[in-house]
């Protein structure tokens, strides 16, 4: 079992910056992935951004150049910068952790909730 808490979400204004974090605890494998999705009401829950634990980043493009995401294996915590921020970035953003290999898991966390104002 792997447990994510995720922590940075809250209120900024167009053209502002939050940063997210996210710690992992528990059976974490050496192969793995960790990053964040989200999700408004009625629409699916879309990749924004993921690393692996060998430092692979993927990005969507709609954040592409706004947002970074890093990582601290030590501390199994990743975090994701987010520059830029536009009022179609509000959603819920959910930590994901992806055990990589033959047998694959996946976690998410609770969620935290990012509101851009115009």
């Amino acid at each position: 079992q792997v447990q994510l808490v995720e922590s940075g979400g809250g209120l900024v204004q167009a053209g502002g910056s939050l940063r997210l974090s996210c710690a992992a605890s528990g059976s974490i494998g050496r192969f793995n992935s960790m990053g964040w999705y989200r999700q408004v009401p009625g629409k699916q829950r879309e990749l924004v951004a993921s690393i692996t634990s060998g430092g692979t980043t993927t990005y969507a493009d709609s954040v592409k150049g706004r947002f970074r995401i890093s990582r601290d294996n030590a501390k199994n915590t990743v975090y994701l910068q987010m520059n830029t921020l536009e009022p179609e970035d509000t959603a819920v953003y959910y930590c994901n952790y992806e055990l990589l290999g033959v047998v694959r898991e996946t976690y998410w966390g609770k969620g935290t909730q990012v509101t851009v104002s115009s």
